[in-house]
């Protein structure tokens, strides 16, 4: 697992795409008092963004920093649909092996 919270500038997100990402995709307001991570708004465009912010979001992110928000997602950040869409593209790109499915909630974890 990736650990994305390196404060130097050189990793920090561009906050203009950060905030067009958090208006168009988020609809909701923030639980709790923190405002959301930046892993948190670009995995949520990852999964519900056009083609066009797809696009966009490689081109401003590249696919390795992709891949690794990708790879630390939380359950139900990304789905199916959308985890198979950037899996192919980033695999390609990175050379990464991605997993074949996103990360599930588990509920029963005594059970497994």
């Amino acid at each position: 697992m990736f650990i994305l919270l390196d404060p130097s500038p050189t990793h920090r997100f561009p906050e203009q795409l950060l905030s067009d990402l958090e208006s168009r995709y988020f609809w909701w307001e923030p639980v709790g008092s923190e405002p959301r991570s930046p892993e948190r708004i670009v995995a949520q465009a990852m999964n519900l963004a056009s083609f066009q912010d797809a696009r966009r979001l490689e081109k401003t992110l590249g696919p390795d920093r992709l891949a690794r928000i990708m790879l630390s997602a939380a359950p139900g950040w990304i789905d199916e649909r959308s985890w198979e869409f950037w899996r192919g593209r980033l695999t390609r790109a990175t050379g990464l092996k991605m997993p074949d499915e996103p990360p599930r909630r588990m509920f029963d974890v005594e059970s497994v």
